[in-house]
């Protein structure tokens, strides 16, 4: 069986950075990716998505995010080819095609089995892949019978095949108001939550909301437990999104109280018939391959301090939302948080 030092298991934003960091320290990482190529879930979210922070805020350690102007809000497409081309000048060894089933500990660290049967060990391990693959689907009434459509974002690509018809977005986070504009150009659209929409100007005092961020430290602050809780993270937006739900483009409601069968029926006790129910509800952390370790709690969240496993010496998280600060799992701090778990990881035997 093949023995390697630490194997990082996600070839995405937070694999990528973390290999970054282990390199910087002597170490040898080899990341698992299980699609085919290094790119995470970037090449799956939908065609218009525009990152909020400029690119100047948008880099992993060891790369600027260039090719234009740093105050530029990069595309989705434009993010894919940035991590490629930072995978491709990595001095590392990443394999992709190669998803992990079970991580299982052993006497030299672990046990990793990969799909199609292959195996190797490990002196540590770092989950780094993300939340894509597990998709938040919560439980709202009637909604497991619910005749008409039901997606999630992670399915939603743009708003063509939706022309015409009557759609509920349910949460009011940057994606979800994101994505119930698009909408709201070619269907009746309305966007439906428990607490109301709250923004964030872009630009304050001349500067985009980042600069801010980074020079007053709160950016990098452990404050991940108060933005999780109501009302959460604010909505990013220079005014577009305010003056589109202003003019009802898409209109904003509280969340249904019932759903029977196409109908739903809202606060005011008024019911309509619904064509398409679309849940931008967030993900939660993606990493079944754990659960033998016991290193996840009944929910399937990481047991963990600041990234590093409560339960076993060698495991250790990066990318996870909330992980220490607001910018956790965003491209512009996971670095931090890698070096901090590649830190770790050197020191330990």
């Amino acid at each position: 069986m093949e023995h390697v030092d630490v194997a990082v298991i996600g070839g995405g934003q937070s694999g990528l950075a973390t290999a970054y960091e282990l390199i910087r320290r002597g170490l040898k990482p080899v990341v698992l990716e299980a699609s085919d190529r290094a790119a995470g879930s970037w090449p799956c979210y939908y065609d218009s998505l525009t990152l909020f922070s400029p690119a100047r805020y948008s880099s992993l350690p060891g790369m600027p995010f260039d090719g234009g102007d740093p105050d530029r809000y990069p595309h989705r497409d434009e993010v894919v080819a940035y991590l490629t081309s930072y995978a491709a000048h990595l001095d590392a060894d990443i394999r992709t095609g190669s998803s992990v089933t079970e991580v299982h500990p052993d006497a030299a660290g672990f046990i990793l089995s990969l799909a199609g049967g292959g195996r190797l060990s490990a002196r540590a391990v770092v989950a780094a892949s993300g939340t894509f693959g597990r998709p938040h689907l919560p439980a709202l009434p009637g909604l497991e019978q619910f005749p008409g459509t039901v997606l999630h974002a992670a399915d939603y690509r743009g708003p063509a095949s939706f022309a015409g018809q009557r759609i509920i977005v349910v949460e009011a986070g940057n994606s979800a108001v994101q994505i119930a504009a698009e909408l709201a150009t070619v269907a009746q659209v309305t966007l439906a939550s428990r607490h109301p929409v709250k923004f964030a100007r872009q630009h304050v005092l001349g500067r985009d909301l980042h600069f801010w961020l980074k020079a007053t430290g709160l950016d990098t602050a452990p404050l991940g437990d108060l933005l999780r809780t109501p009302p959460g993270q604010p909505v990013i937006d220079e005014g577009r999104y305010r003056a589109a739900l202003a003019a009802g483009m898409p209109d904003r409601r509280e969340l249904f109280t019932a759903l029977e069968d196409r109908k739903a029926t809202w606060t005011d006790g008024t019911a309509e018939e619904i064509d398409v129910i679309l849940l931008a509800t967030g993900y939660r952390p993606d990493l079944p391959y754990l659960t033998g370790l016991g290193a996840l709690d009944a929910t399937g969240r990481p047991r963990h301090r600041d990234g590093a496993s409560l339960t076993h010496p060698g495991p250790a998280f990066v990318g996870l939302e909330w992980q220490r600060s607001l910018s956790s799992n965003s491209l512009r701090g996971v670095g931090r948080d890698a070096a901090r778990a590649a830190r770790r990881l050197a020191h330990r035997p």
